[in-house]
């Protein structure tokens, strides 16, 4: 079987196909253990941003005690998932960009905008990492 031509060229261009496809199978490995560090995050401003914010509304929060909203998702196990909201990548970027504007990345959701400036969010994304399965 030869690859893309003959002698050094068809080498070269196996060892790219291999090289990508390498990569292309680590990126489909479920990394939700690995630690999500956000920048400049802190979980106890998070939690009360979350509680001066209302999220507890939609949301059944962690160690928010009222209200208990059950409209939105449970984000009990949050820092444990590969996914936000079953389908973005959980990474710190784009969970910050979700809580400010989560129809910007999905029309879709039920989620509307919140008023948080990007130092809320990234205090929020820091609280919802600590929530795990433990």
């Amino acid at each position: 079987m030869r690859w893309g031509g003959q002698g050094e060229a068809g080498r070269t261009a196996a060892a790219a196909l291999l090289a990508l496809a390498s990569a292309g199978l680590s990126a489909c490995v479920d990394k939700a253990d690995q630690p999500r560090p956000v920048a400049q995050g802190d979980p106890a401003r998070g939690l009360a941003v979350i509680e001066a914010g209302g999220c507890a509304a939609c949301h059944t929060i962690p160690g928010v005690a009222w209200p208990e909203g059950r409209s939105g998702g449970d984000p009990a196990g949050f820092g444990a998932r590969p996914f936000i909201a079953g389908r973005l990548p959980n990474q710190p970027g784009v969970l910050t960009r979700w809580l400010i504007d989560a129809p910007s990345l999905d029309p879709g959701t039920a989620m509307p905008p919140m008023p948080l400036n990007q130092a809320q969010a990234r205090d929020v994304a820091a609280y919802l990492y600590t929530l795990d399965d433990d």
